[in-house]
């Protein structure tokens, strides 16, 4: 079947019309029956709690935190847990599907899920932190646990958090459950490789576009934008695979340098400069941080927020390929604009799905009781996504549709399969 062009939705701001606008082009292409159809687009739980904190200050605040289970038909749902200001329901419902697809895309046996809490991190002291997030673990007893619902680091989080989570859940339990939650730090059963596993996808999907495309790597220019775990590794491990990456950006501001910027430098200058790039001399500051979108690059890697390449300014793009690190980082009009530019684009359900590959594997060793090494850690998640990559671009070539919607395509079959031959519920 053809390639359907998306219709136009009404909201731009709302993520879940964008992902929906997506998976609805997608199961046209299938003919997907409409009564599972109706199954999948659903959450099939969705959990909010009120949460009051005693704050350092003795004061009581009430924060609003939420988790949905999207889908558990794969096996256990899986997602990040975010901390921000922005969380809202609408979010954390269109991350939960997209979690489903992302698994299913890379053929492992989870659901999705996401999870978030209406809150500042940084305005919070460590104390205020822990409170909050076992508090929240208190509130999502029933929800979480090893054989149901696994949450991991998101944007606000981290392996501290996922150690007080760990903490919490086992205190209840009157045992140690290692395995309810992935991304801890590795004395508490992490896996090696974790910290880097997204931007090393990002590497492989980056590798495997440009391979498509005939473009040499040692003869290729990359614009980062976003120097955060994902963004930073991504352009590291791009680097050390002889590409040239020439501008990246974070919270102040984007940095570009024609002859490329020395990455190790950057990562190592940010990690002493209080997590910001200001100031780094191996580079110019552009004036507008946006700019990095539009430089001519064979690749450009938004791997910081949502909504980043939108219907305002995709008509200034002039990358070759993007490789999608953040989750959702093009709006939905975009995508019609991007194919008819003729970019190749590496979706985030595909392109960013390296972190949840090793957070399976984190899971899987908690498990076993065993740990593996990073050798054998990075070896099989590069598999993983290369072969992925590949049934991707079969899939579009089969249904002659942009990679967005053939990862969608194969997302989608796994999941309704899987329904079908379960027999429902």
């Amino acid at each position: 079947m053809a390639y359907i062009e998306p219709a136009p939705i009404k909201d731009r701001a709302n993520p879940f019309e964008s992902m929906m606008s997506r998976f609805n082009i997608a199961a046209e292409a299938l003919g997907l029956d409409e009564q599972i159809y109706n199954v999948l687009k659903s959450p099939s739980k969705q959990v909010s709690v009120s949460l009051p904190i005693t704050m350092d200050d003795g004061s009581i605040k009430v924060f609003e935190g939420h988790r949905v289970v999207h889908s558990n038909i794969l096996g256990p749902s899986k997602g990040g847990v975010r901390y921000a200001m922005d969380v809202h329901l609408d979010e954390v419902k269109a991350l939960a599907a997209w979690m489903t697809w992302k698994c299913a895309v890379v053929d492992i046996p989870y659901g999705g899920a996401k999870g978030g809490i209406k809150c500042n991190p940084r305005e919070m002291s460590a104390g205020e932190m822990e409170r909050l997030t076992r508090a929240y673990t208190q509130a999502m007893l029933d929800v979480f646990g090893p054989d149901r619902d696994i949450p991991a680091p998101d944007m606000g989080t981290g392996p501290r958090e996922m150690a007080w989570m760990m903490d919490e859940y086992s205190r209840a339990h009157g045992t140690t459950v290692n395995s309810m939650v992935t991304g801890k730090p590795l004395v508490l059963g992490g896996s090696l490789g974790r910290a880097e596993a997204t931007g090393r996808g990002v590497m492989v999907s980056a590798l495997a576009s440009m391979e498509k495309s005939r473009i040499n790597p040692y003869h290729a220019t990359i614009a980062v934008q976003g120097f955060g775990n994902v963004g930073s590794f991504a352009a590291l491990l791009l680097e050390e695979r002889g590409c040239t990456v020439v501008a990246v950006s974070d919270i102040t501001g984007a940095y570009y340098n024609e002859k490329g910027i020395n990455i190790h430098e950057a990562i190592k200058y940010r990690d002493t400069n209080n997590g910001t790039l200001e100031g780094f001399d191996g580079a110019d500051k552009m004036d507008d941080p946006e700019e990095l979108l539009f430089l001519e690059v064979d690749v450009l890697v938004p791997a910081a927020v949502e909504d980043v390449i939108n219907q305002n300014n995709v008509e200034k793009i002039r990358a070759k390929m993007i490789v999608e690190g953040a989750n959702g980082p093009t709006s939905a009009e975009a995508d019609n604009i991007i194919n008819s530019k003729g970019i190749l684009v590496a979706p985030d359900i595909l392109a960013n799905a390296g972190g949840v590959t090793v957070s399976y594997f984190e899971w899987v060793q908690n498990r076993l009781g065993y740990k593996w090494t990073r050798e054998r850690v990075n070896r099989r998640s590069d598999r993983i996504m290369k072969d992925a990559f590949d049934k991707v671009y079969e899939t579009s070539q089969k249904h002659s549709c942009p990679l967005r919607i053939a990862a969608y395509i194969v997302a989608i079959d796994k999941v309704a399969e899987t329904y079908k031959f379960r027999g429902g519920f």
